[in-house]
């Protein structure tokens, strides 16, 4: 009997392959996660740009998704009175304003970037952390239903 135990225990079920990858790519995406917010973090702060005082968060120094988007949020409005409410499509190409439309527009472009890039970082590491927690799951599954399969050789 001693020799069918250890057949069974030897085999590994496909659940219990299927937790393992699950688990080494859940690391993977929560390293990889952490890694990206860390560096687009220390990216924005190397810019030294900091939230204009009448913003939300004015005065504080952009380095996360929140600052990122109050000076973007800024930047529009400020763009918008110096061209008088008009967009930069808005404007007559002859018109000097459509330089400040056009740069208030690139600016919040590469903030709103910015906060993309942190909200995929952080989906990143929440879905890494998610399929680590099903791999160990059906990690635990596979191993109740291989104890299953070796009472019902003993048994036999």
């Amino acid at each position: 009997m001693s020799s069918q135990m250890k057949g069974a225990s030897a085999v590994r079920s496909p659940m219990s392959w299927i937790s393992i990858v699950l688990m080494v790519a859940g690391g993977f995406l929560i390293v990889a996660g952490i890694a990206s917010y860390t560096m687009v973090s220390q990216t924005l702060a190397a810019e030294r740009i900091t939230v204009s005082e009448d913003a939300c968060l004015g005065g504080s120094d952009v380095s996360g998704p929140f600052t990122a988007y109050c000076e973007a949020m800024i930047i529009e409005q400020h763009a918008l009175e110096a061209t008088g409410g008009k967009t930069y499509a808005e404007l007559d190409r002859e018109d000097p304003l459509r330089a400040t439309a056009m740069n208030g527009s690139f600016l919040r472009a590469s903030l709103f970037t910015s906060v993309v890039a942190f909200g995929v970082s952080a989906m990143a590491a929440g879905m890494g952390l998610l399929f680590v927690l099903i791999g160990v799951a059906l990690r635990s599954t596979g191993r109740i239903s291989v104890l299953n399969d070796a009472r019902e050789l003993i048994g036999s």
